[in-house]
């Protein structure tokens, strides 16, 4: 009977161990993971002002510059279609 007791014991503190191990594994993994997404966080707050620099100085104006040139052409192609009918209706006459 002792040696049931003895190694039920010994069974409960490698069970403890076990479980302190594993929380500690997890805890430093939890540490490691914030540590990171507090780097990352930090990262990302000091280039969003260079980030949205960027946007107005180079994106915004060649979407404008893009967008009026498709505007221009379109116009041209319209004109086109519009002088197109006018002939077609006067051949008809």
């Amino acid at each position: 009977m002792r040696n049931i007791c003895v190694s039920f014991i010994h069974a409960q503190q490698s069970g403890r161990e076990l479980m302190n191990d594993f929380n500690r594994k997890v805890e430093d993994a939890s540490a490691r993971v914030s540590k990171t997404v507090a780097e990352a966080a930090e990262r990302i707050e000091k280039e969003i002002p260079e980030f949205i620099k960027y946007l107005n100085d180079e994106v915004v104006p060649a979407v404008r510059q893009h967008s009026t040139k498709a505007l221009r052409t379109a116009s041209l192609k319209l004109t086109e279609l519009a002088d197109y009918m006018e002939q077609q209706k006067a051949s008809r006459k």
